[in-house]
Parts: structure tokens; C-alpha cells; sequence
């Protein structure tokens, strides 16, 4: 059994940073990709950005230069230090684990307003 819990979001102004946190814990190795996807209300779930077990990371075009993962593999945990917050950055953040199946997190909000 996988189990994977977020932290770190919350309400920031915009131009702001946040830093999430995702701890893996189970039957996880260092070769899982991870990342993290988003879902904003009345929208569908967006690939953020994702890290592979080598540390190539791939991004959405909306995150790209503000946005960066990174994975400490001794701690199964996964990274998403966010810079130069937007408004439309708003939504409910998932992080994930692929395994034969893919893993998720119960999510954590980040709301960026004024």
C-alpha cells in the first residue's frame, strides 16, 4: 500500500511563493516518477510538473520558469517550490507516484488573491 501526504499550501498573495511538500510512504522506490498535477474549479486536472527517477523534469507551459520539482529520494518526499504566483495558479494540488498504477495524494489548496 502506497500512501502519499501533501503539505505547504495556502493563501498567497499574488507575486508570492509557496513551497509543497509530498511524503511518500509504502512500497515506493526511487525509480517511481512523481510530480504533481492541478484541478481548478470547473476545470480538469493539469500536469504541473514531473520528475523521473533520474531527475529529468518536464513542466507545463504555464509553469515553466516559476515553477521548479525537485525529490529527495532518501525521504520519498517530492518538491514543488512555486515563485511569481499568479490568480489562474489557484486550484486544489495533487502530487502522484507511478507505480503499475499511479498513486495520489488527498490534495492540498492554493489560493492566490489579492
Amino acid at each position: 500500500q502506497v500512501q502519499l501526504v501533501e503539505s505547504g499550501g495556502g493563501l498567497v498573495q499574488p507575486g508570492g511563493s509557496l513551497r509543497l511538500s509530498c511524503a511518500a510512504s509504502g512500497s515506493i522506490s526511487s525509480i517511481n516518477p512523481m510530480g504533481w498535477y492541478r484541478q481548478a474549479p470547473g476545470k480538469q486536472r493539469e500536469l504541473v510538473a514531473g520528475i523521473s527517477s533520474g531527475r529529468s523534469t518536464n513542466y507545463a507551459d504555464s509553469v515553466k520558469g516559476r515553477f521548479t520539482i525537485s525529490r529527495d529520494n532518501a525521504k520519498n518526499t517530492v518538491y514543488l517550490q512555486m515563485n511569481s504566483l499568479k490568480p489562474e495558479d489557484t486550484a486544489v494540488y495533487y502530487c502522484y507516484v507511478r507505480m503499475v498504477q499511479i498513486y495520489w495524494g488527498q490534495g492540498t489548496q492554493v489560493t492566490v488573491s489579492s
